[in-house]
């Protein structure tokens, strides 16, 4: 008991010098329940096992999200959970401290994220071989699994999806005929929606199983299978030349130490006259690894990059950059959207893949849109080409098709 008043006493205290923006009603089990801070968002925090609270002072980065998987904390209902992830976002700029931090860093360098093919192969599975069926309870139609482009924030998430699938097209540049290479093609939607409305050939390559297979069962669908035609194939192993390349929500997974080997790949497939484009979460200010919770159940393998992480292996490739767009909170609009569409089917995921399943796929839909609406998280669109001429002076042809 004396441990336990001790650790409630710390977390109390932390939170009552911590909590000015918003207010959190903090309720464990056992003790008394206090509320701190004022005013909008309201959030509950009930913490059924205790000793969750010795465990989020360790590692809140890692327990937070383990604790919550267990069983031990709630907020209420699970559709309150995007309200506490503001709250706790916003007054606690930065996700630590934990003791072993230093510890973390220090090791990263000799860590730091390297897939090698066959990794590769088992990362994409853990993730993206999940049942189409769990897709289809929360994304659009389409099956997108990446940041849509809110023209408006009132656009809906098909509309946006569709918006994002327009300015890219324009960014290419695409002309009826030419050969595009989608690397990390998904569901297969942007490969459908170039061939259909920019008349191109798509090569898709990808190395998840079960996407290769619905992809090519609606390109079937459609009568696009002359047109559109997918692989399950690494990057690395691909050959030809292409008019156009475009990879968007893959480069996460490539790993910083294969980024060299990436964009040596991509200026190697590419025509000299071509352009690419490299659609990316990408992070404006980070120090330290990637989060580990996300890490150990979402995305093994997955590293966001800065910039600077970038630019030494693009720059050494013979690629140049064209243009920069940064999206900034278009990606917390879609997670909040895809996680009001799974709470609308949590019951049927309960049933068919259990408790805690939903709340694994709740706290990551919810973590990352807080990590994209409050912290340093955003979306990089790299224009890249071999010449300067490849791509017009200014930027009036996204808007016009002058």
């Amino acid at each position: 008991m004396a441990l336990e008043k001790i650790l409630h006493q710390t977390v109390t205290g932390l939170l009552d010098r911590h909590i000015r923006e918003g207010s959190l009603h903090l309720h464990v089990t056992g003790g008394p329940s206090r509320r701190f801070g004022t005013g909008q968002p309201e959030a509950h925090w009930n913490v059924l096992d205790p000793s969750a609270l010795l465990r989020l002072l360790w590692d809140p980065e890692l327990q937070l999200g383990e604790t919550y998987l267990e069983g031990g904390w709630n907020v209420g209902s699970s559709d309150a959970l995007p309200a506490f992830m503001e709250v706790m976002m916003r007054n606690f700029s930065e996700p630590g401290p934990a003791p072993y931090l230093h510890v973390r860093r220090w090791l990263h360098p000799l860590v730091r994220t390297g897939n090698a093919i066959a990794r590769s192969y088992r990362n994409v599975s853990h993730h993206y071989n999940l049942d189409e069926w769990l897709f289809r309870r929360f994304l659009d139609e389409r099956l997108f699994y990446s940041c849509a482009y809110f023209e408006t924030p009132e656009q809906t998430l098909e509309e946006a999806q569709l918006a994002k699938c327009r300015l890219i097209a324009r960014k290419l540049r695409l002309q009826p005929g030419m050969q595009v290479l989608d690397i990390g093609s998904g569901w297969g939607g942007l490969a459908v929606y170039l061939a259909q409305e920019a008349g191109v050939e798509v090569t898709g390559v990808t190395l998840s199983r079960e996407q290769l297979r619905v992809a090519q069962a609606d390109a079937e669908r459609l009568g696009l299978q002359d047109q559109v035609r997918f692989h399950l194939r690494d990057y690395r192993k691909h050959t030809g030349e292409y008019d156009r390349i475009v990879s968007v929500g893959m480069f996460e997974h490539v790993g910083a130490r294969h980024y060299p080997a990436f964009f040596r790949q991509m200026a190697k497939l590419l025509k000299p006259d071509g352009i690419a484009l490299l659609h990316t979460i990408g992070a404006t200010n980070k120090d330290g690894p990637a989060n580990p919770w996300i890490k150990r159940h979402i995305f093994p393998g997955s590293y966001i990059p800065l910039l600077s992480d970038v630019s030494p292996a693009m720059q050494r490739s013979g690629l140049i950059l064209t243009d920069l767009e940064v999206l900034r909170l278009h990606y917390a609009y879609t997670l909040r959207e895809w996680f009001r569409r799974f709470q609308n089917h949590r019951a049927e995921v309960v049933e068919r893949m259990g408790e805690r399943f939903a709340r694994m796929w709740e706290f990551y839909l919810a973590v990352c849109e807080g990590s994209f609406r409050w912290r340093d998280m955003v979306v990089f669109q790299l224009q890249l080409a071999k010449r300067h001429g490849a791509v017009p002076i200014t930027r009036n042809y996204l808007v016009t098709d002058h």
